[in-house]
């Protein structure tokens, strides 16, 4: 199914991938929906830093973890790069999907003769407490949702957070909700990285490891000390550049806005794109008159960029990069060849782009990461019953009881709407004859009496849908499994769901079925829960 013409995608990753204003993304490379990236990498010293993954990732249970280090410290290596916020149970089910594509984009690297290896980078210097803290599953009454409660410290990074007494009480709950001997010893696995006194990040990357095993990328904390180390040369051109980091920016969100394009992230003149910790809250650096900042909250100009120069080159732990220049971080430590993003992520790039070459970072390819929503057999076959195409049934603007109506043959609303448009537009030549001032209400009239006849014409659609109640349920049953709570699957259902509904031949369905399509909402077709398919 074509992203693109469902309207699925976000204008500029759209446009990015119809060919359309591409230069905007310049100097990166849009990597073409099925391609296969060429070119030399960029020829990067790793080698410090996969010495601390394959002792980091040992930590994590990685079986792989000493063999894919030493890949990565290769310069020959080309290194494929995605990421995510540890979310709560692995996040929703792109997570996974980013991390199965990056690893198989680097197999098939592999397999063409090209050394390569996927590197998952574990965002937690992030803050936003809400968006990693909550989860959700599908049960048979419905979507169940779980937290971990109100932000106990806002602005502190997930990164430093302990998960807490809640999610023993989130799992608890799940587990009630979704009966079955095999899905509560999955819930106690989980609940073995999922401790109250775990990291967000620990606890991510332990199930992420536990989900695809030899498959996983190589995980990378975003607050580790060696890659803090890396970054801190990137972190001092920023400050000492930084009129000329704030130009960029502006040019770039003007040539943006002049195609015709929102701001994925809205320009803030002035500040930097670094954030500093300070009092246990991650804020962003604000730049005063003179050689003086500020931490965003604070009016007074109290620091020196001497002194935050002197912070970067003893103690870079403290500080780091905000999303609009994360990106670039990221490639000129990891030598990136290709960075696999999501559609957000994409609609944000064009701003981040003009650092690479104020860096003099080589820039990589980048690709739209492929979308996939996971169908059972038996849905399927009730979408063919039904004559319910996928495309219509993920359309966010679907009118489910106006489709079963239409399904029905029956429509004796529509014509007696049309003929009396038709009466009413007879009406405008002797009124605007009579009296040009009659226009406006002529207008409000005949308004008035369609919107009321489509009212009618709607409660007669729910009627007639009514009138097949098995139809009825059966096309709910699929638009809440591909649309919980009216937003896609992927978006969603956590990652941990599936292996617990499925097992461990969920993670090998995905890895067989996932291709590199970009450009289409891809189905993971998988047999129902017990069974072996």
């Amino acid at each position: 199914m074509d992203l693109r013409s469902a309207g699925l995608l976000p204008p500029l990753p759209a446009a990015f991938l119809a060919g359309s204003d591409l230069d905007l993304l310049s100097p990166l490379r849009l990597l073409p929906p099925d391609g296969l990236p060429s070119g030399d990498p960029p020829r990067v010293d790793r080698r410090a830093l996969a010495e601390a993954l394959a002792s980091a990732n040992v930590g994590y249970g990685h079986p792989l973890s000493a063999e894919l280090a030493a890949r990565l410290a290769d310069p020959a290596t080309r290194v494929i790069v995605t990421g995510q916020q540890p979310g709560l149970l692995g996040g929703p089910l792109y997570t996974l999907t980013k991390a199965v594509a990056a690893a198989g984009l680097a197999k098939r690297l592999e397999e063409a003769g090209q050394p390569a290896v996927a590197v998952f980078w574990v965002a937690t210097e992030d803050h936003d407490f809400l968006e990693t803290s909550r989860a959700a599953v599908p049960t048979p009454r419905g979507t169940t949702r779980v937290d971990l409660g109100d932000d106990p410290s806002p602005l502190l990074p997930v990164g430093m957070r302990s998960l807490g007494p809640q999610v023993a009480a989130a799992l608890a709950e799940i587990e009630e909700a979704i009966p079955g001997e095999r899905y509560a010893e999955w819930l106690a696995a989980v609940g073995r990285w999922y401790r109250p006194d775990a990291r967000f990040g620990e606890a991510f990357s332990r199930l992420l490891v536990g989900l695809l095993g030899e498959g996983c990328p190589l995980l990378l904390d975003s607050m580790l000390p060696a890659l803090k180390a890396a970054q801190a040369p990137l972190m001092e051109r920023l400050v000492r550049e930084r009129a000329a980091v704030d130009d960029l920016y502006v040019a770039a969100d003007r040539r943006i806005t002049e195609r015709g394009y929102d701001l994925q992230v809205q320009p803030q003149p002035g500040s930097s794109p670094l954030f500093l910790f300070h009092g246990r809250e991650r804020r962003r650096i604000r730049w005063c008159d003179g050689d003086r900042f500020s931490l965003r909250g604070g009016d007074d100009c109290e620091y020196t960029v001497d002194e935050l120069l002197a912070v970067i080159a003893e103690n870079p732990a403290i500080v780091s990069p905000g999303v609009l220049a994360r990106p670039a971080f990221q490639d000129a430590v990891l030598g990136t060849f290709v960075q696999v993003m999501g559609p957000g992520e994409l609609s944000y790039m064009p701003q981040v782009a003009p650092l690479y070459d104020l860096l003099e970072i080589d820039a990589p390819w980048t690709a739209l990461r492929p979308q996939a929503i996971v169908l059972e057999d038996h849905q399927i076959e009730k979408m063919d019953e039904l004559g319910l195409p996928l495309e219509r049934l993920v359309a966010p603007d679907l009118d489910l009881d106006g489709w079963l109506a239409e399904r029905t043959g029956i429509d004796f609303v529509g014509p007696v709407r049309a003929r009396l448009a038709s009466l009413l537009g007879e009406l405008g030549t002797p009124a605007l004859e009579l009296d040009p001032n009659l226009e406006k209400p002529l207008e409000k009239t005949r308004d008035n009496i369609l919107r009321a006849l489509d009212t009618f014409s709607g409660k007669v659609s729910g009627a007639l849908a009514r009138s097949n109640e098995v139809a009825q349920r059966r096309a709910q049953a699929l638009r809440e499994a591909v649309r919980p709570d009216g937003t896609l699957q992927e978006r969603v259902v956590c990652s941990a769901h599936y292996t617990g509904k499925y097992g461990p031949r969920f993670v090998a369905e995905l890895e067989r079925q996932l291709g590199w399509r970009s450009d289409r909402l891809q189905v993971v077709r998988i047999g129902p829960a017990g069974s072996s398919s």
